[in-house]
């Protein structure tokens, strides 16, 4: 039986700390005064487990205890994988004389 709790669908923006991902979370949210719908972003840091969260997956992130000073959601599902190109460095071979 699984615990209710506040759940989210975000994408991952960082994943360079170990069992750490930062999840940017988009809401819209109306302005109080001028009634103009605004765009609403959050970054949460959740808990990886097995590290296999890449940089642009879409992923479902669910409210748990305190696992640190500042992670308190993990990392329930992996919605979509993003194919992300790698580009090699190239190495650029000319004459100087030209320059």
């Amino acid at each position: 039986m699984e615990k209710k709790g506040k759940s989210f669908v975000g994408y991952v923006v960082g994943n360079k700390m170990n069992k750490t991902v930062i999840v940017a979370v988009e809401s819209l949210k109306s302005h109080p005064k001028y009634k103009k719908t605004i765009r609403h972003r959050v970054k949460l840091k959740a808990h990886d487990e097995n590290n296999a969260c890449h940089l642009g997956d879409v992923v479902r992130i669910v409210e748990t205890r305190p696992l640190s000073k500042t992670k308190r959601w993990r990392v329930a599902e992996i919605i979509s994988k993003e194919e992300l190109a790698k580009v090699q460095p190239v190495e650029i071979v000319g004459d100087d004389s030209t320059l």
